[in-house]
């Protein structure tokens, strides 16, 4: 027996469960079976080893509603632990189902694990995704798309269809294990080679096609799935009217293509106003030297033509400063906002309790290429921090090993934990004097976006004559821009122990990443009690659990 997020009891038999609910609860319930598997992505590369949930690259979509309560149980099928995490979704006062190191024991090989959480109110779009190593380089993710409960209003009318694009960088023809055996080696990896939509790297392929009526309009939902690149979206001949960006509904501007950096979502309405023939969804790399772009067909349903509309690769112009603008105009929608976790809209009144200023380096330590923030190159403890933090077991982690800005002394290896109270406002600077744009995110909470800079610039306090305290997109995933700074807000409302880290996934493994220990004296009632299917490995492999809270 174990206890339900809402503090009911679901019964579980090995891995059979079996829900007591009342009639009016809503329980969405998954077997998720994770294998490895060999994939033929690009028609001029061998099959690549790639890992499938269900038999799927990628994994089953996850079709929810608002306020579902998700159990998803997980078989590791793989030689080697395995975790998922799930980008975006706000699992209020639970980080013990965050599936990131920081919170949760890894699933054994041959092991299963059933998570249960409470989706709440939020809606959007999601996905998941491997969290352990550099397994994210060779697939597991999924998209996740949260409807309204009916009667709900949804600023925009109902589409005639809903189209999922996962997007991303891949490297074509190179095993994951091998990128991890360099990374391991103190060796950064070249850039991926090319660029997949929904698993297939295949250019025209019609088994990646899209049938359309013409006249009707349609939601096509986005997410950067890859390990280091921004992308750029554009449906040739339409025009892309951007409604959300990961559960937070926008003003419905309209643009020609889309940036979407990687460990972003959003979703856009296109209506199907050209004439009938097939179009390109064109997807390329941004920022690069080397651009690679592929492309998904466009079918209007009454069309005759049997091929598809393609354009040579773009050449790039200003893309740095067209993409800050674009970002810059990305706003909420006031009239749609609903009360969600951030309680009120009005962030521009509250009073920052403390600033960060986060910076981002690398360097060689220990002869190995390593990352850091504020100087700390993060390295996994050989126990979770949180069930460190709930067993009371010490010299895992020390909180406050990281600084709120940073400093002139060379990068250190540390298990960093910033402590930060409940209820805090912060503020949050990332600096970026690096050549190439970067990208972070916070599980388990948005941010608004209050500022970003133009190039060349450097945050100052007179930077905030420049925030948007009004209506500045909320999200979890920001973009950081060559020689620039963005500026977030975020209210500390979720109790728990929380990543953050660069979506640069190779950074990530070596070091550029922290966690947030969002601590509250009255933690019997702000954060939900351990999981009593919880794994225990490390040193709290033989502790014992303390008695749940009714």
């Amino acid at each position: 027996m174990a206890w339900r997020p809402d503090g009911g009891v679901w019964m579980m038999m090995t891995i059979t469960i079996i829900s007591f609910v009342q009639a009016e609860d809503s329980y969405r319930f998954f077997d998720f079976r994770v294998t490895y598997g060999n994939v033929s992505v690009n028609i001029d590369v061998p099959p690549t080893r790639v890992i499938l949930i269900n038999e799927k690259f990628p994994g089953p979509e996850l079709d929810l509603v608002t306020n579902d309560n998700l159990i998803i149980n997980v078989h590791n099928d793989l030689d080697e632990p395995f975790l998922l995490s799930w980008n975006g979704l706000h699992l209020k006062r639970n980080s013990y189902q965050d599936g990131v190191y920081g919170t949760t024991c890894p699933i054994p090989p041959g092991k299963n694990y059933t998570y249960a959480f409470n989706l709440g109110d939020q809606t959007g779009s999601f996905f998941y995704f491997p969290s352990l190593g550099v397994q994210k380089a060779a697939g597991g993710f999924g998209a996740i798309r949260i409807l309204s409960r009916p009667g709900i209003p949804v600023p925009f009318p109902q589409p005639a269809g809903d189209f999922t694009l996962l997007v991303g960088d891949w490297y074509s023809g190179q095993d994951y294990k091998n990128i991890t055996a360099r990374l391991d080696g103190g060796r950064m990896i070249p850039r991926p080679y090319s660029v997949l939509i929904n698993g297939n790297g295949n250019t025209g392929s019609r088994s990646t096609s899209l049938t359309v009526d013409k006249g009707k309009t349609y939601r096509f939902r986005i997410s950067n799935v890859g390990v280091e690149l921004s992308i750029n979206v554009e449906i040739l001949g339409h025009m892309l009217k951007l409604v959300e960006v990961e559960g937070t509904y926008t003003i419905q501007s309209m643009y020609t293509s889309l940036d979407i950096h990687v460990g972003q979502s959003l979703s856009v309405l296109v209506t199907m106003d050209q004439p009938p023939q097939n179009y390109s969804i064109v997807v390329a790399t941004r920022f690069t030297h080397t651009i690679s772009e592929k492309a998904l067909i466009l079918q209007y349903s009454n069309t005759k033509s049997k091929k598809s509309k393609f354009v040579p690769i773009r050449e790039p112009d200003n893309e740095i400063d067209f993409s800050i603008k674009q970002a810059r105009s990305i706003k909420t929608n006031l009239t749609a906002f609903r009360q969600n976790a951030e309680g009120s809209y009005h962030y521009g009144r509250i009073k920052i309790s403390r600033t960060l200023i986060l910076e981002s380096s690398g360097g060689v330590v220990n002869k190995k290429q390593r990352y850091a923030i504020n100087g700390v190159s993060f390295v996994p403890a050989d126990t979770p921090l949180k069930l460190a933090d709930y067993f009371k077991i010490k010299g895992v982690f020390k909180e406050g090993s990281i600084p709120d800005k940073p400093g002139r002394a060379r990068i250190r290896l540390e298990t960093a934990v910033m402590g930060v109270h409940h209820k805090d406002f912060l503020e949050i600077v990332f600096q970026n004097r690096e050549l190439f744009v970067q990208t972070y995110h916070l599980d388990g909470y948005n941010f608004w976006v209050v500022g970003i800079g133009n190039r060349w610039s450097t945050w100052s306090h007179a930077s905030r004559r420049e925030y948007n305290l009004r209506n500045a997109i909320s999200r979890s995933t920001t973009q950081v821009y060559p020689k620039s700074w963005t500026a977030v807000y975020v209210a500390l409302d979720n109790v728990g122990m929380w990543n953050f880290r660069s979506e640069f996934w190779a950074r990530q493994y070596l070091g550029q990443q922290f966690y947030f220990r969002v601590y509250s004296p009255a933690n019997s009632t702000d954060e939900y009690p351990l999981p009593k299917n919880a794994l225990l490995c490390g040193r709290a492999s033989n502790r014992h659990r303390r008695d749940f809270i009714p």
